[in-house]
């Protein structure tokens, strides 16, 4: 599985990734740093990236396009250090891998992981 990480988070996610066998790069090391997050999803759904984050937008863009890629991976932590919350995330890729593949919204926060199907359509009223 190949991640790609926002610019909201450290770059030390890349190695940390790494060392659990996954193919990781942060947005730092192939595009510009005030890249608009549309860019960074177009990116990564030509590239077949998953995206890694801590910004919300990632979910807003994917519900206001109803987009089937880039699967997102969102943290909901105030700590988004790799050595505080990167078993739970290395967890929920390993576990939703096949739901990443085929496109989705994975939500990790300390206690627990929520994942979603893409595209993420409105609940009916």
């Amino acid at each position: 599985m190949k991640v790609l990480i926002d610019m909201n988070l450290s770059p030390l996610w890349a190695a940390g990734l790494a060392r659990e066998e996954f193919e990781a790069v942060h947005w730092s090391a192939i595009g510009a740093a005030p890249a608009a997050d549309t860019a960074i999803m177009e990116y990564a759904a030509r590239n077949g990236f998953v995206v890694l984050t801590h910004d919300l937008d990632f979910s807003a863009i994917l519900a206001a396009t109803r987009s089937a890629r880039p699967s997102v991976v969102q943290i909901r932590a105030t700590d988004t250090s790799f050595e505080i919350i990167g078993i739970a995330v290395v967890s929920a890729l390993r576990q939703f891998k096949n739901e990443l593949a085929a496109g989705a919204l994975i939500t990790v926060d300390p206690k627990r992981v929520r994942a979603r199907v893409l595209p993420l359509l409105p609940y009916p009223d």
